[in-house]
């Protein structure tokens, strides 16, 4: 007997998927086409790695050596997108976000989000979600 119920997305669609919608939401809100973005599902957690990140007015002014101005705008950015992120992640796992933190490399142009899960994420794949182990920096 077949089910006739579509399989939920492996955590590679997932991934994939998250990936496109980041780089929509980068094009859409601050009309900026960012390099790769990576996204990686663990069990209660999505780490996104987005290339490239700063926009033509930050990095602007960042050439004109206003570094602390550029951390300012971007925390700003930050602040206003973040309810957008939330709702593009959630609508995409089906789970709550719990926090959000994110950082932004103003000598590499890279910005590294680590979004936290309510609960563990369940995309079906053949190698299970790792579980990652929490390193304290500092």
């Amino acid at each position: 007997m077949t089910s006739n119920q579509p399989k939920p997305p492996t955590r590679g669609q997932l991934e994939r998927t998250l990936s496109q919608q980041f780089q929509k939401l980068y094009r859409q809100h601050l009309d900026h086409a960012t390099g790769k973005i990576s996204c990686q599902l663990s069990s209660h957690q999505l780490t996104v790695i987005v290339e490239d990140s700063l926009t033509q007015p930050e990095q602007l002014l960042l050439d004109e050596s206003s570094p602390d101005l550029v951390e300012q705008v971007r925390s700003d950015l930050d602040d206003v997108i973040r309810p957008k992120i939330i709702t593009l992640v959630e609508s995409v796992l089906g789970k709550a976000v719990i926090d959000i933190m994110s950082e932004t490399t103003l000598t590499t142009g890279r910005t590294g989000i680590v979004i936290v899960l309510e609960d563990r994420a369940e995309p079906k794949d053949q190698r299970p979600v790792a579980d990652t182990a929490t390193v304290s920096l500092g």
